[in-house]
């Protein structure tokens, strides 16, 4: 490698140009047999350098996101949608709803799949280079009390402003105190018509007292969560049901061809 090549080398790391310094001197040899303008083939290695960056930048995203790597679009069962709830899921997969903060918020029983088309919803968002953040409804309680205690509450909701869409898994599933309710609210409150929430719950908007223990409390933060947003209800058996009958009935249909 020439002296000239070795210096432009350390240019472009000084530069963090790492898809540059990786593709400039083939891209010239490309560029040298078609006679290609100085322009052409700086071209050329910006949409490289910007394709790499997306691609890395889609790859944090994703370990930021902290979503289940296996609940993907690919791994569900459409066909198990009743017809309005896939035309619906379609429409979000375009993400366009992010643009106008909507939430969007998923009923059904255990083991309808709620949590797995959220997850797939985010990792299809994540392609489109969206941020996203899956945590269970617990958890995130938890992280709020205790910023709540350390009286960063204000800096840690700003911190979860980064993301555009919050997946808020299983709300309602434990039953938490007033304190931890108030904490949710605060947050849900704080993106209202600024940031997306996602959310699963096996509860219809009637049981919520329960979770926020309080009638008014409730109906606000029912009035936050549906002004703008997309509700999609599962009223499908259970997969997780499903699955364990087939595999029954297999091993069964087994059982009888080996006694025969």
């Amino acid at each position: 490698m020439s002296g000239v090549a070795t210096q432009l080398e350390g240019c472009l790391r000084q530069l963090h140009l790492p898809a540059f310094r990786e593709n400039c001197h083939a891209q010239a040899a490309v560029a040298e047999k078609n006679g290609s303008s100085f322009t052409r083939y700086l071209h050329e290695l910006c949409e490289l350098e910007l394709v790499d960056r997306r691609q890395r930048r889609i790859q944090r995203r994703m370990k930021q996101s902290k979503l289940p790597r296996a609940k993907t679009l690919e791994s569900f069962d459409r066909s198990r949608l009743p017809s309005p709830v896939d035309r619906q899921m379609a429409g979000l997969l375009e993400g366009d709803f992010l643009d106008r903060q909507e939430n969007v918020l998923w009923f059904g029983n255990p083991g309808s799949g709620k949590t797995h088309l959220m997850c797939a919803l985010g990792h299809e968002l994540i392609q489109q280079d969206r941020s996203v953040l899956f945590t269970s409804c617990a958890l995130l309680v938890q992280r709020l009390l205790r910023s709540k205690a350390e009286l960063t509450l204000e800096k840690e909701l700003k911190r979860l402003d980064r993301f555009e869409a919050l997946l808020i898994d299983d709300l309602g599933y434990v039953q938490q105190n007033r304190e931890e309710m108030e904490a949710l609210f605060t947050l849900l409150s704080h993106r209202y018509e600024s940031r997306s929430v996602l959310l699963t719950s096996n509860l219809v908007f009637s049981q919520w007292e329960a979770i926020f223990k309080d009638p008014l409390t409730t109906a606000a933060a029912i009035d936050r969560l549906v002004h703008h947003s997309v509700i999609l209800e599962l009223n499908v058996t259970s997969y997780r049901m499903e699955t364990a009958k087939n595999s029954r009935k297999s091993k069964e249909r087994t059982a009888k061809e080996n006694v025969r």
